[in-house]
């Protein structure tokens, strides 16, 4: 690429006859080197500005693996909690229903033994029931032989 100190540097050959005019080609230069001056510098401007930009996209794109990374273990702690969770709602389910199950067959056990006490009450009732029956007919019979004397 030519650089403005090229330009700048740059000579002619003078020619005699039906050659340029010296000052017209110098004003010429002048300008284009202005000109060029201006545009190589933007240009380098540029470039700086294109350089800084790269970098930013480099950082951002680190940026994003990691983020995307962070996102992948996320996603797997999620699931390893996910997992335990269910594993621990399974246990406690399991124990209530072992709990309920215990509570039931203590439960049936308790009116097991109230059907056998009331049995067992019934029993005694009858029992004294036929006693008194037993009595108050010996009493009956008694009385009566008092009357009958």
């Amino acid at each position: 690429m030519i650089t403005p100190l090229d330009i700048e540097n740059k000579t002619f050959k003078k020619q005699a006859v039906n050659g340029y005019s010296t000052q017209e080609v110098q004003d010429f230069m002048a300008e284009l080197l202005k000109d060029y001056e201006k545009i190589y510098k933007e240009n380098i401007e540029y470039k700086d500005k294109i350089a800084v930009l790269n970098q930013g996209i480099q950082h951002y794109k680190a940026i994003e693996d990691t983020l995307q990374n962070a996102l992948i273990v996320a996603q797997g702690t999620a699931e390893t909690v996910k997992a335990n969770a269910k594993v621990e709602a399974d246990n406690i389910l399991r124990d209530a229903e072992l709990n309920a199950k215990k509570s039931v067959d203590e439960i049936a056990q308790r009116v097991i033994e109230k059907q056998l006490k009331l049995q067992e009450t019934q029993k005694q009732f009858d029992v004294y029931k036929a006693k008194m029956e037993a009595l108050l007919i010996s009493q009956l019979e008694l009385l009566k032989d008092i009357n009958n004397d």
